[in-house]
């Protein structure tokens, strides 16, 4: 797995892992910027990681992330939604 990264250029966090082959593969979340909140567009995973839990341990580290930095999110995307519903322990990262 690579590092979480934050592309502020194309307004895309980011981080691979990878497939059942060894392969890295990419999970992402498109975002929009309004001050210091992300409002989180659409979150995807390479097909190859579907079904493997790459997209919720994308999530997590997009939560660690914006508390770390002191972001706040909006989840717009319906997987960003339910992520967060599941996951209220990270309650103190949304806008």
């Amino acid at each position: 797995m690579t590092a979480f990264t934050d592309d502020t250029g194309a307004q895309r966090f980011h981080q691979t892992e990878p497939d059942s082959q060894g392969t890295e593969r990419p999970v992402w979340a498109d975002y929009a910027v309004q001050g210091g909140t992300r409002i989180i567009l659409h979150v995807e995973a390479d097909e190859a990681l579907r079904g493997t839990g790459a997209a919720g341990r994308f999530m997590q580290a997009l939560a660690d992330h914006a508390r770390a930095e002191g972001l706040k999110l909006v989840p717009r995307c319906s997987y960003a939604v339910a992520w967060h519903r599941r996951n209220t322990a990270y309650n103190d990262v949304l806008a």
